[in-house]
């Protein structure tokens, strides 16, 4: 199984680029929107994947970073939301996007994506607000009186519970969350960002 390609970007077409890695040319399903994010025609760039097999055939289905590739993988848990529906949302949404959307069950934002209606955005809502409240008390945390959200540690703030919740529903550790959380939380500090702040730092923290 592929997880990333690294190489030559030497086509780029509406809905698919083609990379050369020594002297190979992998053809990657991918739309211009987000293509476009890579890099000119003849840079050497690193494209995140997904290798789909299926009966009909083999695919490889490609992302500009780690993170836009993990969200996909979450995505395609949801039922009736296949690869090319998971990449189109991987276009339209941010991860940090995604999982405030998901926390604070916003399905306007989630339904803006393209070819995505109202009832699809609320199951993704409800699918993968049931994976956070899974992993969370796996971990440890305690829902919140309201239901709405989950308490992780008695001192956080509700942005701070929501931002930590919304990284492990990306699949990032309890630990690394909070850790990465508890650096990047500011007063008066959106949801958002902080989600933002806090995914860059847990990729230095790791990668470099």
């Amino acid at each position: 199984m592929y997880a990333y390609i690294k190489g030559e970007l030497v086509i780029r077409e509406e809905s698919y680029i083609v990379v050369d890695n020594n002297g190979i040319g992998y053809l990657i399903l991918m739309p211009f929107l987000m293509s476009a994010k890579l890099g000119a025609i003849g840079d050497s760039i690193t494209c995140y994947v997904y290798h789909s097999v299926k009966e009909d055939g083999i695919s490889l289905y490609g992302f500009t970073s780690r993170e836009e590739r993990d969200m996909f993988l979450m995505l395609i848990t949801v039922s009736g939301i296949g690869p090319k529906v998971g990449q189109t949302i991987c276009c339209y949404l941010t991860p940090e996007q995604l999982a405030s959307a998901v926390i604070g069950g916003d399905v306007k934002t989630i339904s803006s994506v393209k070819g995505l209606g109202k009832k699809s955005a609320e199951r993704v809502i409800l699918e993968l607000r049931d994976k956070l409240k899974a992993e969370a008390k796996a971990l440890g945390a305690k829902a919140s009186p309201s239901g709405e959200g989950f308490v992780f540690s008695a001192d956080q703030s509700g942005v701070s519970n929501d931002a930590i919740g919304a990284l492990v529903m990306l699949g990032y550790k309890q630990q690394d969350a909070e850790d990465a959380v508890a650096s990047c939380y500011e007063d008066g500090i959106g949801l958002q960002d902080l989600i933002k702040k806090s995914l860059k730092m847990i990729t230095g923290n790791k990668f470099g």
